[in-house]
C-alpha cells in the first residue's frame, strides 16, 4: 500500500521539475535576418549546391522581374574567383529614398523580411518574387553584400558587412551607416542595379559548389520566358573562357524547339489567352474579393520518342513541381485525346472501357512547356517550387480544352492530327498490354503458393526423394494411383492439352488447366523466380505412351518446362518413363519387350515357337496395375531415361514439328512436305 502510494507524488514532483526547467526565458525570439542564418533551409531549400545556386537565383531573378515588366532589356551575370556572384540590369533601380525611419528603401529591401515593390500592384503587376524575402535571404547568408544603384544621376552604393549597413572609407576601414556613398555621377537616363555578394560558406556544406551549367541553363531558360531579353554570362574563375550571350524572340514555341529531342510527329503548337479570375484577399485587415489578370502561354509537341518534358513557370519562376497550372494543362489534355482525338478509335474498342488513354499514354513523347502571368501567386513555401493559386487551375483547363480542341478538329494538319493518333493509339495498346504480361507473370508466380490441383493424387513424404508421375489420360491414372508407393510417389494426370510453351504466350500458359496444375504441384514458381530448393519433390518423371501421341505429349512438357521452369532440367531432376511396347507370358512369367527388334532377339533366346503371338500395349491405360508397377514404377525394374538441356531443346523442335505434321493447317502440312520429300518434284506438281 505504501509502494502504491509513494509512487504517483514521484511522479509529480518530476512533472513539476520539467515544468520549472521550461519559463518565459526559454522563449527566444529571432530579429532581423537571424532567423534566416538559423533555419536557412526554410528559405532557399538546403545548404547543400542546390542552397547556394537559389541564392543566384534570388539575385537573377529579380532583375528578370524588371525586363519582364518592360523597364530592363539587358542582364549581366559574373562568376569571380574570390567565390562571389555578380549580377546586374538596366531596369530602374531599387529606389535609394530614404523611409520615415531614416533608412533608404536599398537599405531596407536587403535587411527586413517581407520588404519589396511585389506587394499588391504598384511596381510589378506580375513578378517572380512575391515574398519580399529574396534579397534580404541572399543578404542574411552572406558574408559581405555591396549593393550599387544607378539612379537621378549618379550611382549610389550600400555594403553591408556580415549584414551591417555601411561603406568602407579610403582607409579600408568599414564604417557602419545607413547613408550611401555617391560613387561617381552618370547621364540621368542611365539607370539599374548591380549587386555583388560573397556567400557564407560556413553555413553551406564542404562539397557544396556552383556549378557553371547550371547557371547557364537557368540564364538561357529565362530569355524564352521574356522574349528579346539579352543576357550575358562570364565565368572568370577559369581564365580563357569567353562570356556567353543569350536572346530568343520566339518565347516558349523556341523553348520547345530546343526541347525536341528526335523526329516531330507535330508541329508546335501554342496557345495564348488572356483570363481573369476572382480572389479573396486580406485588404487593409479584412478579406476583400479582388479580379486577377491571367495570362496563359502554353507551346507543345509531340516527338517519336517515349519520355515526356513538360516545363512549367509562374511569371518568370520554374515551377518544378507543377502546380494548379501543370493540373489544369493535363487534365485538359488527357480530356482532348479521349474525347475527341480517340473517340471511336477502332484499334482500342476491343479494349476494357474502349481503351481510354492514361495520362502517361497522352504525355508519350510530349514536349510542352506552360506560363502563367498573374500577380501575388501563391506558392507552396518559400522556394516556390508548386504553384497553389485554386482558380488557375480552371483558367488553364479550359484554355488548353479549347485550344486543343480547336486544333484536333481541323486546326492542324490532318497528317500531323493522324500520327498523333496512331502514337496515342499504341501508347494504350502497350500500355495495356504490358499491364496483362505482369498480371500473368504475378498470376504464374503465384501458383506455387495456391491449393494443390484437385486432380493431384499426392503422396505423404516430400523432399529430393519424392517423386512427382506426370501420366496421359484417366485411363492410365487409375493403375498407376493403385501401383505407386503413396509414401514417397504422387500422380498428377493430365486431363486435356497442354499448351506449346514454345509459342505460347504468357497468358495463355497461365490459363491453361494442365500448365497451371504442373507448376502448382510442382511448387518452384516460374521463370526466373523459379526456385529449385522450394520444389515440393526430387525428381519429375513423365509417363506417355509408346506411341507418336505420347512422343508429342512429352515433347510438350519438355517444352513447359524448358521454357518456365528450367533449373529442373539443368539439375537433372526430368526423367521420362520408357513403357514396355510388348509383353508375352513364358513359363508363368511376363517377359516385356521395349522395342520390336528386342522382341525378335527374345522370341529367338527363349525357343517360342513361330504361333506364339507377343501383345503389344496400345497405351500405359491398357496395362493392369502389376504390370504398370512392375514396367514403370518400381525402382528396381522400371526404366529411367533423365532428360537433359539437348533432350529439351529437341523436345521443342520436335514440337513445332508436331503441330505442322498433325495440325489443322493443311496448307503448312503440304509447304513441308513438298520442300522436304526428296521423292516429290515441285515441278510436276499442280500445287
Amino acid at each position: 500500500m505504501v509502494t502504491k502510494k509513494a509512487a504517483p507524488r514521484k511522479r509529480k514532483a518530476t512533472a513539476a521539475k520539467k515544468r520549472a526547467a521550461y519559463g518565459a526565458d526559454h522563449i527566444q525570439i529571432l530579429e532581423g535576418l537571424d532567423a534566416v542564418r538559423k533555419r536557412p533551409g526554410m528559405y532557399i531549400g538546403g545548404t547543400g549546391s542546390e542552397g547556394l545556386h537559389h541564392l543566384a537565383w534570388e539575385i537573377i531573378d529579380n532583375c528578370v522581374d524588371e525586363a519582364a515588366a518592360g523597364f530592363a532589356s539587358h542582364i549581366e551575370v559574373i562568376l569571380h574567383r574570390d567565390g562571389s556572384i555578380e549580377v546586374s540590369d538596366d531596369g530602374r533601380g531599387i529606389p535609394i529614398e530614404k523611409k520615415p525611419d531614416g533608412r533608404t528603401a536599398l537599405e531596407v529591401v536587403f535587411t527586413e523580411l517581407h520588404a519589396g515593390g511585389k506587394f499588391g500592384s504598384g511596381a510589378y503587376s506580375a513578378s517572380g518574387g512575391l515574398h519580399g524575402v529574396g534579397a534580404s535571404v541572399v543578404n542574411a547568408l552572406s558574408s559581405k553584400l555591396v549593393a550599387e544603384v544607378d539612379r537621378d544621376g549618379r550611382t549610389s552604393r550600400l555594403v553591408f558587412n556580415e549584414r551591417m549597413p555601411g561603406n568602407y572609407l579610403k582607409s579600408g576601414q568599414f564604417k557602419p551607416g545607413s547613408k550611401l556613398a555617391v560613387v561617381k555621377k552618370i547621364p540621368k537616363s542611365r539607370s539599374g542595379t548591380r549587386v555583388r555578394y560573397w556567400p557564407d560558406l560556413e553555413l553551406f556544406d564542404d562539397e557544396a559548389t556552383i556549378d557553371y551549367n547550371l547557371i547557364r541553363e537557368h540564364v538561357a531558360r529565362v530569355c524564352f520566358l521574356v522574349p528579346g531579353l539579352h543576357v550575358k554570362l562570364h565565368d572568370r574563375r577559369r581564365s580563357g573562357i569567353e562570356p556567353e550571350e543569350f536572346v530568343a524572340a520566339g518565347g516558349l514555341a523556341d523553348y520547345v524547339d530546343v526541347l525536341s529531342v528526335g523526329e516531330n510527329v507535330t508541329d508546335i503548337v501554342t496557345i495564348h489567352v488572356d483570363s481573369q479570375f476572382e480572389e479573396r484577399v486580406p485588404v487593409d485587415g479584412s478579406m476583400q474579393s479582388v479580379v486577377r489578370a491571367c495570362t496563359i502561354d502554353i507551346a507543345l509537341r509531340w516527338v517519336k520518342g517515349y519520355e515526356s518534358n513538360i516545363v512549367s513557370f509562374v511569371n518568370t519562376i520554374p515551377t518544378r513541381e507543377g502546380g494548379t497550372h501543370v493540373a489544369g494543362f493535363e487534365q485538359a489534355l488527357s480530356w482532348t485525346s479521349n474525347n475527341i482525338l480517340l473517340h471511336e478509335n477502332k484499334k482500342l474498342k476491343k479494349l476494357k472501357d474502349n481503351g481510354r488513354a492514361s495520362s502517361s499514354d497522352v504525355q508519350e513523347g510530349l514536349v510542352a512547356a506552360v506560363k502563367v502571368t498573374f500577380a501575388e501567386p501563391q506558392f507552396k513555401g518559400q522556394t516556390k517550387q508548386e504553384l497553389g493559386t485554386p482558380p488557375i487551375r480552371k483558367l488553364v483547363y479550359e484554355a488548353v480544352k479549347t485550344g486543343l480542341s480547336d486544333w484536333m478538329q481541323g486546326g492542324g494538319r490532318k497528317s500531323q492530327i493522324n500520327a498523333l493518333r496512331d502514337k496515342m493509339a499504341q501508347a494504350v495498346l502497350n500500355r495495356v498490354a504490358a499491364k496483362q504480361q505482369l498480371e500473368n507473370r504475378r498470376k504464374l508466380n503465384s501458383l506455387s503458393s495456391t491449393g494443390m490441383p484437385d486432380k493431384l493424387a499426392d503422396c505423404r513424404t516430400h523432399g529430393p526423394d519424392s517423386e512427382l508421375l506426370i501420366v496421359e489420360g484417366n485411363s492410365a491414372a487409375g493403375p498407376a494411383k493403385n501401383g505407386r508407393d503413396s509414401n514417397y510417389m504422387a500422380v498428377l494426370p493430365l486431363r486435356g492439352k497442354v499448351v506449346n510453351a514454345g509459342k505460347a504466350t504468357l497468358k495463355q500458359v497461365v490459363d491453361n488447366a494442365e500448365a497451371s496444375a504442373l507448376i502448382t504441384a510442382i511448387g518452384g514458381g516460374s521463370g526466373d523466380n523459379f526456385d529449385v530448393d522450394s520444389c515440393r519433390y526430387g525428381r519429375i518423371i513423365i509417363l506417355c505412351d509408346a506411341d507418336v501421341d505420347g512422343s508429342h505429349i512429352r515433347c510438350l512438357l519438355l517444352t513447359l518446362i524448358f521454357k518456365h521452369m528450367r533449373p529442373l532440367l539443368e539439375t537433372g531432376m526430368v526423367y521420362a518413363a520408357q513403357p514396355p511396347l510388348f509383353s508375352i507370358k513364358h513359363k508363368g512369367e511376363m517377359v516385356y519387350a521395349y522395342s520390336d527388334d528386342e522382341r525378335d532377339l527374345l522370341h529367338a533366346d527363349l525357343g517360342l515357337s513361330d504361333d506364339k503371338r507377343w501383345q503389344r500395349f496400345k497405351g500405359l491405360g491398357e496395362m493392369n496395375v502389376d504390370e504398370l508397377a512392375e514396367t514403370t514404377l518400381n525402382p528396381e525394374t522400371r526404366v529411367l531415361k533423365r532428360m537433359s538441356m539437348a533432350d529439351a531443346e529437341e523436345a521443342v523442335q520436335a514440337t513445332e514439328m508436331f503441330k505442322i505434321l498433325m495440325g489443322s493447317d493443311v496448307a503448312d502440312r503440304r509447304d513441308y512436305i513438298i520442300t522436304n520429300s526428296p521423292t516429290i518434284n515441285p515441278d510436276v506438281l499442280d500445287v
